[in-house]
């Protein structure tokens, strides 16, 4: 591959440092926008819960809709023109929340921030995969992931104490200083792109016919709807654990929630890839799914200190190992030639949990209620342990390493 410079078995080239760096700004900014963006909504504009929800969601929704084409234009454009072009576009949009007077308004620059973001997270994470010695695909994946664990750390933290102090317009700006820093990090990033052939040379001649295999690889498909019901009801936390705190009349409880769950992702990053390396997929993916029942499960429960620094760590070793061990298995089900569609894959049913979530929660908690939503996202992750067992876990999955 060229452009890659590196040694076989080696992981921290200066390439995957980078995509590490740029994949940090951007994630940055979507839980510093999403952990906040309701809020912003009911305080600025005086919307419905369910629209707030929209409000929150819409980034993700055009997320999603970028990821169903950004597989196949990645053979088309190529992975590094696609992720500086996004982050150019990701910049634009960072830029244009402070005009934006109506709820219509901000809703729709939600949805274009978030395409710019699902195709460049989907270039980003397709290369990072082709920098990544095979045998080490788990441990790999798991510490590419730790960039998005950093900002989940600062993002919501500083979404919190800036909205606070009613300061959404240093939300704003804070947002746009990490977009401007990922693009000037990206235009630094060399990635490999996949070998010219008759075939992808053609495809980059013509435009482009989408069918569905363009959008969707169907080896990546399955482990991919367990990525799809952990997001919708991760998405809960994301989008409405500020407001059940400010409800509460204590709105640092939600920065030290996710300050917990950051640290508890970052130690796991530690082990849970080489874990499932050696181990096998089942080895992580079972505790993990029930991990984040029981913390979701302990949101319901009265909060106090100790319940949601329990639910913090659960939640983070749950959510946070899901994410990055699904991907590794989602990829390792595939043909190189497919990574990157199958990456899109991945991120598009997380992407559509993640945004169909607060839209749908949004309704459901005028009926019950923060902590009976809560307990109901912990029920559903419980059944997601079936879920699992159905699309992979029956399957006889060995260490990594073996698996070549």
């Amino acid at each position: 591959m060229s452009g890659s410079g590196r040694t076989p078995g080696r992981l921290w080239t200066k390439d995957f440092i980078l995509a590490f760096t740029v994949n940090f700004f951007i994630a940055m900014v979507f839980y510093l926008l999403m952990t906040s963006m309701a809020l912003y909504a009911l305080d600025r504009f005086r919307a419905s819960d369910s629209a707030a929800g929209l409000a929150s969601s819409a980034f993700v929704v055009g997320s999603l809709i970028a990821r169903m084409f950004a597989g196949r234009l990645l053979d088309v454009v190529g992975r590094r023109r696609m992720v500086v072009v996004s982050m150019a576009a990701f910049v634009a949009a960072s830029l244009l929340y402070l005009p934006a007077d109506s709820l219509v308004l901000l809703i729709v620059l939600r949805t274009l921030h978030g395409m710019a973001f699902g195709a460049g997270t989907t270039a980003l994470a397709a290369s990072v995969q082709s920098l990544i010695p095979p045998e080490r695909r788990g441990e790999g994946t798991g510490y590419y992931g730790a960039s998005t664990t950093l900002s989940t750390a600062i993002g919501p933290y500083l979404a919190v104490v800036l909205a606070g102090n009613g300061g959404y317009s240093g939300i704003f700006y804070f947002s746009l200083a990490s977009s401007v820093a990922a693009l000037a990090v990206a235009l630094m990033l060399r990635l490999p792109e996949r070998p010219r052939t008759p075939r992808t040379a053609g495809a980059r001649r013509r435009v482009p016919r989408l069918r569905l295999g363009d959008m969707v690889d169907p080896a990546a498909l399955p482990i991919a709807t367990v990525i799809l019901v952990s997001g919708a009801a991760f998405s809960g936390v994301l989008s409405f654990l500020t407001s059940y705190a400010e409800s509460r009349g204590n709105a640092g409880e939600a920065g030290t929630f996710f300050l917990i769950y950051a640290a508890a992702v970052l130690v796991s990053r530690l082990f849970i890839g080489r874990i499932q390396d050696r181990r096998g997929d089942n080895a992580v993916m079972y505790p993990m799914i029930v991990a984040l029942a029981l913390g979701l499960g302990m949101l319901a429960l009265e909060p106090s200190t100790l319940t949601i620094a329990a639910s913090a760590v659960l939640t983070g070793l749950g959510f946070g190992t899901l994410t990055t061990s699904g991907l590794a298995i989602a990829v390792s089900e595939t043909p190189d030639m497919r990574v990157g569609t199958a990456t899109s894959t991945f991120y598009l049913m997380l992407d559509a949990g993640t945004g169909v979530g607060p839209v749908v929660l949004g309704l459901i908690v005028p009926l019950i209620g923060y902590a009976g939503m809560y307990g109901i996202l912990g029920a559903v992750m419980l059944a997601a342990v079936v879920l699992y067992y159905l699309v992979h876990g029956r399957k006889r999955r060995g260490p990594r390493a073996a698996l070549g």
